[in-house]
């Protein structure tokens, strides 16, 4: 089964994660990320830090995509695993179409088309969703921010994977990102455990 986390920054996707690893435990899952589990993860990174061409960060976020279904997620699916990814395809659609625009006519067809016949959807994604302004208070606590770290751009992203929630309500479960962490830690490990005991 493939799990996902995601949310704009600052939500606590990362805390919740690192979380979940713990409370899971009895189903040994494999905790992974977006980018970061492959060698290309530290590509994609540069390319941010550097704000490089849009186009060129966008298709290395594709091929960290790639490279962690082929090393990572297949792999542990094959094996009937438990996968909970520390964001996924949705934030590389949510990110990606607004970092895109002003440069193709239609990122959302593009990134579609880019993703076609060989990429694996969740089975579960877990939405926290906050509002921007508290996401931007966390990240200024925090240090250092990239350059989609902004109101306007994270305003923009939310909104987009709220339409993918409204799109697709079977896959996604919309949390309140500004609930304690132990409460929203106790009712995605809930989830997560009901779905692993009925397919067990």
């Amino acid at each position: 089964m493939l799990i996902t986390l995601e949310g704009i920054d600052g939500c606590g996707k990362s805390t919740l994660h690192a979380s979940l690893g713990k409370l899971l435990h009895e189903f040994s899952p494999v905790m992974t990320q977006e980018p970061g589990a492959t060698w290309i993860g530290d590509q994609v990174r540069r390319a941010i830090a550097e704000q490089s061409d849009p186009i060129a960060e966008a298709l290395l976020f594709v091929a960290d995509h790639a490279a962690h279904l082929g090393e990572v997620v297949r792999p542990a699916l094959a094996k009937g695993k438990l996968v909970i990814s520390h964001r996924y395809i949705d934030s590389r659609f949510a990110y990606q179409e607004v970092t895109l625009m002003e440069f193709l006519p239609d990122p959302v067809r593009w990134l579609t088309e880019v993703h076609n016949g060989w990429t694996i959807m969740p089975d579960l994604t877990f939405l926290l969703v906050l509002p921007v302004e508290v996401a931007l208070a966390r990240i200024e606590k925090r240090g250092s921010t990239e350059h989609f770290e902004n109101s306007e751009v994270l305003t923009r992203v939310q909104q987009i994977f709220l339409d993918r929630a409204q799109a697709e309500p079977g896959r996604f479960v919309i949390i309140d990102a500004t609930l304690a962490p132990d409460v929203i830690l106790k009712f995605v490990g809930g989830e997560i455990t009901k779905r692993m005991r009925t397919v067990r």
